[in-house]
């Protein structure tokens, strides 16, 4: 099975190092130490528990979102482009980077600005998956 330092489960998770470390600490996800003494996390730890982040239940200051949608990337705000009607917003999540086209009128309720942290939800009838 698959191990990943904490950095690495940081960066599939979405969060910074020292979150990912204040998890594992707090025992909210297992960790064991290789010969080295480096701080390793089971592949199918990490995976139940970024189901746990993604459902909001392992964050530390994720709010209730109530939605139907069941693919949630949290991330931060990196461009913010407003036409006359559309606007394109990017988020970085993680290793990923989500463009995401709405209308302006939507950025402005919003407020998106770039720096700020917003979740891109996914919701689609046919995904593909490659495995890496």
């Amino acid at each position: 099975m698959q191990s990943y330092t904490i950095g690495q489960a940081a960066r599939l998770l979405g969060v910074s190092p020292d979150t990912a470390r204040r998890w594992a600490d707090a025992g909210r996800v297992a960790t064991h130490r290789d010969e080295s003494g480096r701080r390793l996390i089971d592949g199918r730890a990490l995976a139940a528990f970024s189901i746990e982040v993604g459902q909001g239940t392992g964050g530390d200051e994720e709010e209730d979102v109530y939605t139907s949608a069941r693919n949630a990337f949290p991330g931060i705000v990196t461009a913010v482009k407003l036409g006359d009607v559309a606007a394109q917003v990017e988020i970085q999540a993680g290793p990923h980077r989500l463009v995401s086209l709405l209308t302006r009128e939507a950025v402005e309720e919003l407020g998106l600005e770039v720096g700020m942290r917003a979740t891109a939800r996914v919701k689609s009838t046919n995904v593909h998956i490659d495995r890496t």
